[in-house]
């Protein structure tokens, strides 16, 4: 015969109630229920109320109500030199809470498109290595990031895609980029070829749709009447500017694109392209509604100024053929 032990549930103990306990505190310090209730503006009843409410929390007494005046059992001096540490946390708490919301940042986690990150972000992340004691910086594609920051994985990405559909977040503009003409090293020196004649010479080289980047060229080419036979496409420019430079076709990209994969530079040829409203993209830096409003205006404006100061003379140096409206701030 097999006994089966009786397994019997631990008590729930209910949670302290922090307002009492602060009411006990007053009174302990008081030295009345009477002071006890001036000092918090309430009735003397309210705080003998509380002090009962304690007292059936803890499930013992806490004041021996037949002295007089009533004074501390053993059990409410114990709680006395428990309760001012657990009283001053539960406040320091509430005020990191409050001040995370507004400028503390114990963590922040940043993402970032790959062109970005590859470039401005090493930078960017030694200007907020001072504002949180954890930096997470993620990259990847901005539909994936804009996934990411509304559901909470990341608390501020720079995308390429302003998501004015989205109401729940806010866009601080950053800087814009205009499209190139990326060919093989061999038209170095050569007058530029018309943007129509190219597809009859060499297969066009494509971002793929998948990227926003891809879209934006696409609608860019489509805006210029080009139609061009689909071949290759990539998500990333490493692999899209090997091809360009083992001459197997052309590109269209961008200068954040060709300095993220500047080891390619010396092995092509770089020609501006006619500067439209569709001939560029943008950078946002996203956040939720209400949220860092301090940290986004900071970044916003670290990055503007390693773009400007420190990216565009380096990237005018290696390419020189980079147009004069390479890259405008807003």
């Amino acid at each position: 015969m097999r006994l089966l032990a009786i397994i019997k549930p631990m008590p729930i103990t209910p949670p302290v109630d922090l307002n009492a306990l602060q009411t006990f505190v007053v009174f302990c310090e008081a030295g009345s229920m009477t002071l006890a209730a001036a000092r918090l503006g309430v009735s003397q009843s309210a705080v003998s109320q509380l002090i009962k409410r304690l007292e059936l929390n803890m499930a013992c007494a806490l004041l021996d109500r037949d002295a007089r005046p009533a004074q501390l059992t053993q059990a409410g001096r114990t709680l006395l030199a428990l309760a001012r540490d657990l009283l001053a946390h539960a406040n320091s708490m509430a005020e990191r809470v409050r001040q995370g919301g507004l400028s503390g940042h114990p963590r922040i986690r940043l993402g970032c498109v790959d062109s970005f990150a590859a470039t401005v972000g090493p930078a960017l992340v030694r200007a907020l290595s001072n504002e949180a004691s954890e930096l997470h910086l993620g990259s990847g594609l901005t539909p994936d990031l804009l996934t990411q920051l509304l559901g909470r994985e990341l608390d501020l990405a720079i995308c390429t895609d302003a998501a004015t559909s989205q109401p729940r977040l806010t866009q601080t503009p950053l800087f814009a980029e205009c499209f190139v003409l990326v060919l093989p090293l061999a038209y170095a020196g050569t007058p530029q070829p018309a943007l129509a004649d190219l597809p009859a010479q060499l297969p066009l080289i494509r971002y793929s749709l998948r990227s926003l980047i891809g879209q934006q060229v696409e609608r860019y080419l489509h805006h210029m009447g080009m139609a061009a036979e689909r071949r290759f496409e990539f998500d990333a420019t490493d692999p899209l500017l090997s091809l360009v430079a083992a001459g197997l076709g052309w590109a269209i990209s961008t200068p954040l694109c060709l300095w993220q994969s500047r080891h390619f530079i010396g092995q092509v040829a770089v020609f501006s392209l006619a500067r439209t409203a569709l001939g560029q993209r943008e950078f946002f830096l996203l956040q939720h509604r209400g949220e860092w409003p301090q940290l986004a205006d900071d970044m916003a404006q670290v990055t503007r100024q390693v773009v400007r100061h420190s990216l565009l003379p380096e990237m005018r140096a290696a390419l020189p053929t980079l147009p004069d409206e390479a890259l405008a701030f807003f």
